[in-house]
């Protein structure tokens, strides 16, 4: 099967629901990432720094950022700079210019990285002629007694790009976290769970609002988390 087939299932959804979901097992398999390989990878989740900016006052987000060109589907890093967002997209933290740790170099040259940014490239620009501003966030969503942990604390949202990919790095002693996507007028339409490692959701951001609910730990007295990769793109004009 060709590059080109293996991704018209993709395209497929994307043209006709505006979304996609993809089981993580069947995703890394297909990305040729190994168990060694992810794992070394999950574990960079482990040095982030906090996000400070949290207009609700809470300290449950952990975050690292980074910055692309992609070209043609070849990946360019460029300079750190701060991420924002218009309040027209997140009314909880927009018109404000974030500055994030940025995410470590030694992570975005993981086989398991460099294979999850290929496959955005194939899946938002097939024919590899698009020229992108990128966006990738590492996240780590904390819950304990007393705070719980908001994955999207602005609610059901669009982020103002052109395409988005979420994919599941690790649950960890959490319960709840359910993805509810919706029809740009708030028409819910549907909700699941990302719940294995590399179970990912693709988003036209056009068409699509999304949003996950808050976590809550299973045992109290134990760390928990939901780790999460965001990659996101944007045409360039």
């Amino acid at each position: 099967m060709s590059d080109t087939d293996s991704l018209s299932p993709i395209e497929d959804a994307m043209n006709r629901d505006g979304y996609a979901r993809l089981p993580g097992a069947e995703l890394l398999d297909q990305l040729g990432i190994s168990p060694t390989d992810w794992d070394a990878f999950a574990r960079s989740w482990d040095d982030l720094g906090p996000d400070l900016y949290m207009a609700d006052g809470g300290r449950y987000r952990r975050r690292r950022h980074a910055t692309f060109r992609c070209t043609s589907g070849q990946f360019v890093r460029q300079p750190h700079q701060p991420h924002y967002q218009s309040r027209d997209y997140n009314v909880l933290n927009g018109d404000v210019q974030r500055w994030f740790d940025p995410v470590e170099d030694a992570t975005i040259a993981m086989p398991a990285m460099q294979a999850i940014l290929a496959f955005c490239a194939d899946s938002f620009d097939p024919a590899r002629k698009g020229d992108w501003h990128v966006e990738l966030h590492q996240f780590r969503i904390e819950t304990k007694p007393g705070e719980n942990g908001r994955p999207t604390p602005e609610g059901m949202h669009r982020d103002g790009v052109d395409r988005v990919m979420v994919m599941l790095v690790e649950r960890r002693n959490v319960r709840e976290g359910v993805t509810r996507i919706g029809a740009p007028d708030g028409t819910p339409l549907g909700e699941f769970t990302l719940v294995q490692p590399g179970d990912t959701m693709l988003i036209d951001d056009h068409r699509i609002l999304h949003g996950v609910t808050e976590i809550h730990p299973l045992v109290p007295t134990r760390p928990a988390w939901r780790d999460a990769l965001v990659v996101t793109f944007v045409a360039n004009s």
